[in-house]
Formats: C-alpha cells, structure tokens, sequence
C-alpha cells in the first residue's frame, strides 16, 4: 500500500492555493472547476501532495483541534523569520522535546493546524 495525499475541504480556494504554495511550498500540479460550486487542485509532488476540495454548496465541518499536517524545513530558526516576512502568526511553539526536533505550528487559511519541523543533528561529542 502506498499512501497517496490528504484530502482538506477548504471555504476558498485561492486563499488556501495561496498558502500553501507560498507558504508550505507545494506546487500546484492541477486545479479543476468541475462545476460553478465544486473545484479541486492537487499540490505537491511524490508522496507530499494535499487535494484541496472547494465546494461552495458544502457546508464545511471544523477541523478538530488535535489534527495537524507536518512538514519538514532545513531550520527552524531561518523558517521563522520567513513566517514573521510573510505575516503569517505562529499558533503554538517553537518547542523542542529532545535534542533531536523541534517544531511549531500555524494556522492554514481553513485554522488546520500546519506543523513545521527542524531534525537537528546529533552531535557526536
């Protein structure tokens, strides 16, 4: 079995293609309006990719605040500053639980939590 991509129902489209290209980084690979209500693009590439369903006749349900989505980034430190340019608001952290991660969270557009995250080097002391 191979894993494929996440599903996120999300109330505008562009706002949240904006995000997370802009933002996470993920190419749009392709956007289809299959009806004046309902579009779906695809982002991503390999085993990274998010399908983002838009459909303005849903009504969208909350996403539960114990779901996030992870990503990885070179540093942590770099990252933040990134964010603080782009005006984009750290939800919770930085927190680092070991000597091995550290991590925080923000807001996607739809308030999914997005988990960024630094694998630090072990140094060999």
């Amino acid at each position: 079995m191979k894993y494929c991509w996440t599903t996120l129902h999300v109330k505008n489209m562009n706002d949240s293609i904006h995000f997370y290209e802009n933002i996470v980084g993920l190419s749009i690979q392709r956007r289809t309006k299959l009806s004046p209500e309902f579009e779906l693009a695809f982002l991503g590439s390999g085993e990274t990719q998010v399908e983002l369903i838009c459909d303005s006749s849903d009504i969208i349900t909350p996403i539960g605040k114990n779901v996030s989505i992870g990503f990885q980034v070179e540093s942590l430190d770099e990252f933040m500053g990134f964010l603080v340019k782009k005006g984009i608001d750290i939800n919770d952290g930085p927190f680092q639980p070991n000597s091995g991660i550290k991590f925080l969270y923000v807001l996607d557009p739809n308030g999914l939590k997005i988990q960024f995250i630094e694998f630090l080097e072990l140094s060999n002391h």
